[in-house]
């Protein structure tokens, strides 16, 4: 049966939304990680005056990074209900859920070497020459 549409609850499923990336980040130290990379590469952009296009790079960039992290954070809290003891199929399950957010880190490195690349080479000339 579909409630009909409340203001109220939409706004209300935004606090567990909130709730949710608050709970990533108490409990999973890779979300700081995330966090400090977030901060360095948005203070690095400002730095180098990035534009618009470049922007939506980053952007997508670190979403993608953030919501692989989210993802895999409720896949690990869903699977140690579901087998509060040791299962191998569950640990496999972890790991491959650990390494998308490996991927989308790694494409989100590549994705900053091309934006950010041009711009250092042009304010630290000498820094490929050492």
């Amino acid at each position: 049966m579909n409630k009909p549409f409340s203001m109220a609850a939409r706004l209300r499923s935004f606090t567990f939304a909130f709730w949710g990336i608050l709970a990533m980040l108490r409990s999973q130290h890779n979300a700081w990680i995330h966090a400090l990379a977030t901060v360095v590469v948005c203070g690095g952009g400002f730095y180098v005056g990035l534009s618009a296009g470049e922007w939506c790079w980053i952007v997508l960039a670190v979403m993608a990074v953030w919501t692989a992290e989210a993802l895999n954070t409720a896949f690990e809290f869903l699977a140690d209900v579901a087998s509060p003891n040791y299962h191998p199929l569950v640990g496999k399950a972890k790991d491959v859920a650990a390494g998308a957010v490996l991927i989308s880190a790694i494409g989100a490195v590549v994705i900053g070497l091309l934006v950010f690349g041009p711009h250092l080479a042009e304010k630290f000339p000498n820094l490929g020459k050492m």
